[in-house]
């Protein structure tokens, strides 16, 4: 037998127990895994020769990437293991993948040089996503500090693409391969504002003229598809430091920091 007091405090444990335990939501989360099926599988593919696959596996993580944030909001199931594993899921297929397919491709026939470019993609991509976390509340929500991860990881990819859709072998283009992530991985951990497109939102009602630009311009990726996105993607890979040298001109404030904290770790990396 068991004395009463043992009984209730069992009885009390357990539902404390209970109360505490924690499920993981499906729905936005399976959005970030099929994000990172995508990186994972231009990797297999970069490994494999595949270039071209590997270089659209960027692409289709991209797309689920930008869909689990949103997809949480709209269902609320925010969560904080959500954002861990949507970061995790970035550095695997915006940070890893892209240096992986461009060493494999082109990087590797430059010995040191190659895989010194590539880690150098690698690393700046990694401290992009730690700066991005770190500074998640105090960033205008207009811009990104620095470029995006995926907009670097779609230089890198859209280049693989459109050289290898015009039958170019990547240790022919070696040193521009080298050059493009040096300035992709080097873009992400600078302080210029790239525009985020985060005031765009689509349930607000637009002009009849702009549901007719959108048609237009999907006629014209669909005239050569790998040419067109990397001509976009090399447009936005600049636009940042057009923005910069503007308000700098005009005497603006050229940083996307709107709120100063006193935390002192984190004060460096707002300048």
């Amino acid at each position: 037998m068991h004395d009463s007091n043992e009984t209730d405090f069992t009885e009390d444990d357990a539902m404390v127990v209970k109360k505490r335990r924690k499920g993981i939501y499906i729905l936005p989360n399976l959005f970030t895994l099929a994000a990172l099926f995508g990186g994972f599988y231009a990797i297999v593919m970069a490994i494999n020769g595949r270039f071209d696959m590997a270089a659209w596996g960027i692409f289709c993580a991209m797309v689920l990437d930008s869909l689990d944030g949103r997809v949480a909001r709209m269902t609320n199931t925010q969560s904080a293991f959500g954002e861990q594993m949507d970061s995790l899921s970035d550095m695997v297929s915006f940070g890893a993948a892209p240096a992986i397919i461009a060493y494999v491709w082109a990087l590797k026939g430059l010995g040191r040089w190659g895989w010194i470019a590539a880690f150098v993609y690698c690393a700046c991509g990694a401290l992009r996503l730690a700066r991005f976390n770190v500074n998640t509340g105090v960033i205008d929500k207009s811009y990104f500090q620095g470029l995006p991860s995926p907009a670097a990881a779609a230089l890198v990819a859209s280049f693989v693409l459109v050289m290898t859709d015009l039958g170019i072998k990547g240790p022919s283009v070696a040193w521009p391969m080298f050059g493009l992530a040096l300035y992709s991985g080097l873009s992400m951990v600078t302080n210029v504002p790239f525009y985020s497109f985060k005031d765009f939102h689509v349930k607000k009602s637009v002009p009849f003229v702009v549901i007719v630009l959108i048609a237009l311009g999907i006629a014209i990726i669909n005239i050569d598809p790998p040419t067109v996105i990397f001509g976009l993607f090399v447009l936005y890979g600049f636009s940042g430091y057009f923005i910069y040298v503007w308000r700098k001109a005009k005497g603006q404030q050229t940083s996307v920091i709107s709120i100063s904290t006193e935390e002192p770790d984190e004060r460096g990396l707002h300048k």
